[in-house]
């Protein structure tokens, strides 16, 4: 018997939106938008869109829920990101570390292209659960937050809605996508964590596209510096 991490996460979409209706999308929705695996919105939205060709939910009404909880949990990883940002100064994890260089780099990353950032990223497989953290511990303004992320959640949830309600009679077709995703989900988490640890041991600059960290240049000495010595005479 092979094992989906997927398709268990189905089985949990199955019972609580069969028992729960739309408050079960807007919880489910809520959870994946906070960060918590392995239940995706790839897959709990298709399934939601059936029940939408089904007549138990309309479209409208299921897009309001599925967009609900998303913000709902993009504002809790916010608070997060922002209530922890002390707690990532100078915070080692072995050979890692955070240097309050790298959070004043995220901050200016933000400041420049925070906007763009959350929008694009709500439409990004895995990513779009997890931008609300860095968000949040760069301090972005919270209402310009929670519109560009509503901006780039509303056409993603509207698609794979109506993708649940094109593939009614086809539903066996995603079932076989479940053991692809797996692959997907478990590829997006690796390269994420190796995108981090070469941020953190400053072999890359924070940002995309990617780019060799660039060393900080010394500070010259100033005429006022008292700590250097003059020659004597």
């Amino acid at each position: 018997m092979s094992f989906s991490l997927v398709g268990e996460g189905v089985a949990l979409i199955v019972f609580v939106l069969a028992a729960i209706g739309l408050p079960g999308l807007f919880a489910l929705t809520a959870v994946e938008g906070f960060g918590i695996p392995p239940i995706p919105s790839e897959v709990i939205l298709p399934f939601a869109g059936f029940l939408v060709a089904q007549g138990t939910f309309t479209f409208p009404d299921a897009l309001a829920a599925a967009v609900a909880g998303e913000i709902v949990g993009a504002y809790a990883g916010y608070a997060v990101g922002a209530r922890w940002r002390h707690r990532l100064e100078h915070l080692r994890l072995g050979g890692i570390r955070i240097e309050p260089r790298h959070l004043e780099a995220m901050d200016r990353f933000f400041a420049r292209r925070g906007e763009a950032t959350v929008a694009v990223a709500r439409l990004v497989p895995v990513v779009r659960s997890y931008i609300s953290y860095p968000a949040g511990t760069s301090r972005m303004d919270p209402v310009r937050f929670g519109l560009f992320s509503v901006a780039g959640l509303l056409p993603f949830e509207a698609a794979f809605l109506y993708l649940g309600v094109v593939l009614r009679s086809h539903w066996d077709v995603i079932e076989t996508w479940f053991g692809w995703l797996d692959y997907v989900l478990v590829g997006v988490v690796v390269l994420g964590a190796v995108y981090l640890y070469l941020v953190l041991t400053e072999r890359l600059e924070v940002g995309w596209p990617p780019r060799r960290e660039r060393p900080v240049p010394a500070a010259e000495p100033t005429p006022d510096d008292t700590s250097a010595v003059s020659p004597r005479p």
